[in-house]
């Protein structure tokens, strides 16, 4: 069975994409396009990789492409998830030459910033891929691109943390520092306060935070910015009782060392905060 998701639903992609192709075509169209191609020109045109990595977006720079114009023929070669070279064509596209090219920056747009993600979380997939920890990234997305950003890593081989604040509960050092510094009361707040579906999870500093925690059987631990030996103990006294998670100061040098501890999870916010765009371009054929 497939890992890479399923496009997202037309209802989520919409508002976006409209938004996106919006801003593009202000209150006048395209003008250059308008001025300079004849109505009836046909184009043939290919988005190729210029670079190497892993190709996500092509189902919003579909519907982007769908909301120009629904009758330009879009074949796509090497769908999200497939890995790319300079060179590679991603996709072909057949059809009116405005629409093509009022739909180009849009769809480029869409394709470079979220096969960006999924190349640096491929990365970091591949950096721990000798062991059993996952990669997984956070909500430190761009606003409005959620949806997207999160399927894009996942089209690199992480998975998602919680998408917001309303499907799970993480108490964070602030939440905890507002119930008087006592991890005990924060948990036993949420508890009480969550139904039996929701998960509860608690970020500690340190070992001490961390036994703590651990007396009042959360579903999961964040163990926050500590060294490999700390992760390791901690692994040590867990015993397998609840899933663990590592963050902080985690980069593409130490991930391996962090995954080799035993952690169950590592969360990332630079795949959807810092990723170099990927250079994807279109080109007549």
């Amino acid at each position: 069975m497939s890992l890479i998701p399923p496009p997202l639903p037309a209802i989520i992609l919409d508002p976006i994409v409209r938004l996106a192709l919006t801003e593009d075509l202000g209150r006048a169209g395209d003008l250059t396009t308008d001025a300079t191609i004849a109505p009836e020109t046909q184009l043939s045109v290919v988005i190729a990789a210029r670079q190497p990595g892993v190709i996500a977006g092509l189902d919003v720079a579909a519907h982007a492409l769908t909301l120009i114009d629904p009758s330009v023929k879009l074949d796509i070669q090497m769908g999200d998830g497939a890995a790319v070279k300079p060179g590679d064509v991603v996709a072909r596209l057949d059809g009116s030459a405005r629409s093509i090219l009022t739909a180009e920056r849009t769809m480029l747009n869409f394709i470079g910033r979220l096969s960006a993600v999924a190349t640096m979380t491929n990365n970091y997939v591949e950096k721990i891929s000798h062991t059993s920890a996952t990669i997984v990234c956070t909500r430190k997305t761009t606003p409005g691109h959620r949806a997207l950003e999160k399927r894009a890593v996942r089209c690199g081989g992480g998975t998602a943390h919680r998408y917001g604040l309303d499907d799970a509960i993480l108490i964070k050092d602030n939440h905890i520092a507002a119930c008087d510094g006592s991890v005990a009361l924060a948990l036993e707040r949420a508890k009480a306060y969550a139904g039996h579906l929701r998960m509860i999870e608690i970020e500690v500093d340190t070992l001490d935070q961390f036994e703590e925690a651990l007396k009042h059987g959360p579903h999961a631990i964040l163990l926050d910015n500590m060294t490999p030996d700390t992760l390791r103990r901690a692994v040590e006294i867990n015993q397998g009782r609840v899933t663990l998670e590592a963050s902080g100061g985690v980069n593409l040098d130490t991930v391996a060392a962090i995954a080799e501890t035993g952690v169950d999870f590592i969360s990332v916010g630079a795949l959807t905060h810092s990723a170099p765009n990927l250079d994807v371009g279109m080109d007549v054929v």
